[in-house]
């Protein structure tokens, strides 16, 4: 027996991407159409096998979705859409929960053990993604954390995690503006680096610095954020000795650079 035609491909879609099979989809749909229903009338109005109606229903009651009678034939009917949507809901919150604890796991196994191959450099991309990988080195973090940001980037995004270095390192930073208290905890140095960039370079090769960043930690991880108009930002992150000899020359030079046009 094929299933009803009149139900539409979306929302078979949509039911299966909460967890359900075709089958457990069929049946849930068909109860919605009937006031309780027995295993044979299931079949009938689902499309699904006689001899899968049982194990369909069998689950689609470990889901919170269908509940049974106690009579002779059993009769089920379905827990409302409502309701039945958040049972599925949370049992999505509670599998995401227990996959990241056991992932999670894994990833720290691999980082106790020390990264296989530190010449790598990683591009990373999407501004989640990236503020998940800085908030890792700063938490990680054991003697120094070093900071050339636009203030931009420094408010949206960089801020709130500053919180996550201990207490014990020390954390410089330089960026072309600062709006509000000061940390007492960090050293900020404001120069309006575009401003002087625009008057010193040449025409036509101006740098937006609204969206970019350079972060150095402990002079062996080091991340540049690089932020366009319209795009995802995406950022170059390494833990090898080229990247961070480079990085730690970039900040040497503009420190030095803004001192000397400063004056």
């Amino acid at each position: 027996m094929k299933p009803p035609q009149d139900i539409p491909n979306g929302l078979l879609e949509s039911l299966k991407s909460l967890g359900l099979t075709k089958y457990e989809a069929l049946v849930y749909i068909g109860l919605l159409r009937v006031a309780g229903a027995t295993a044979t009338k299931i079949h009938e109005i689902s499309g699904v096998p006689r001899a899968s109606v049982y194990p369909v229903l069998d689950r689609l009651a470990q889901k919170e979705l269908v509940s049974v009678s106690h009579t002779t034939p059993k009769r089920f009917e379905a827990i409302p859409p409502a309701r039945g949507i958040k049972n599925l809901m949370r049992r999505i919150e509670r599998d995401a929960e227990n996959a990241l604890v056991a992932l999670d796991a894994f990833y720290r196994e691999k980082n106790a053990g020390g990264r296989g191959n530190q010449e790598l450099i990683w591009t990373i991309y999407g501004e989640e993604n990236i503020k998940t990988r800085l908030g890792d080195m700063f938490r990680s973090a054991e003697r120094s954390v070093e900071v050339l940001a636009a203030w931009n980037l420094l408010r949206e995004n960089v801020l709130s995690l500053l919180e996550l270095i201990p207490e014990s390192v020390q954390v410089d930073i330089v960026t072309d503006n600062w709006k509000g208290e000061r940390p007492s905890r960090f050293s900020v140095r404001v120069y309006p680096l575009g401003a002087h960039y625009e008057t010193h370079a040449p025409p036509g090769k101006g740098l937006r610095y609204e969206s970019s960043g350079v972060f150095l930690v402990d002079d062996a991880k080091a991340l540049v954020w690089l932020g366009s108009a319209g795009d995802q930002p995406s950022a170059l992150y390494s833990e090898s000795a080229g990247l961070v000899q480079f990085v730690r020359r970039y900040l040497t030079s503009v420190t030095e650079w803004v001192a000397t046009v400063s004056q």
